[in-house]
């Protein structure tokens, strides 16, 4: 079993409800299991400036899925859901991005481990520090990747990783 660590966020319709219908999904898949889950977090859009504020969450799951395999689940799931992509940045309903892989590093044409944006963005570091504090990313912990991220309009939304059990 790899353990993977997933970001989550959405911004259209009741994101909290689709975070929630994707970790059940993913939970429910063969070889594929939810281990932990951050509180959500009101963030504001990041890239794409004027949009609604959006939700996100991380989780960890331990899968015998391939990275690549991973990757086909989650865009099947965010299809399920109901995922348009239509700009890049752009409000969703869903978005699921697989943030570490047990650690591999690839540079593929479909998939970059870990996610390359994965230290730039707040949105995802606190939530990631909530569950993996010493998940080593680049070298150094994602816990001292998210004490120096820029933490302002990012609020805890919810009280416990439960949210997503309904």
């Amino acid at each position: 079993m790899t353990l993977s660590y997933l970001g989550l966020g959405g911004n259209l319709g009741d994101p909290a409800a689709a975070m929630s219908a994707a970790l059940q999904a993913l939970d429910s898949q063969a070889g594929t299991r939810v281990v932990s889950v951050s509180r959500l977090y009101s963030t504001p859009p990041w890239g794409m400036l004027d949009q609604p504020s959006f939700l996100n969450a991380c989780a960890s799951l331990e899968t015998s899925l391939e990275a690549e395999a991973l990757l086909r689940l989650c865009l099947r799931v965010e299809k399920d859901l109901k995922r348009e992509r239509r700009e890049r940045w752009g409000p969703r309903i869903i978005d699921i991005d697989i943030l570490d892989h047990g650690g591999i590093v690839r540079n593929g044409a479909a998939l970059t481990l870990p996610h390359p944006r994965l230290t730039e963005r707040a949105f995802v570091l606190v939530p990631l520090a909530e569950i993996a504090p010493a998940l080593t990313i680049r070298g150094r912990p994602i816990e001292a990747w998210a004490r120096q991220a820029d933490l302002s309009g990012i609020a805890p939304a919810s009280v416990d990783g439960e949210w997503w059990r309904g």
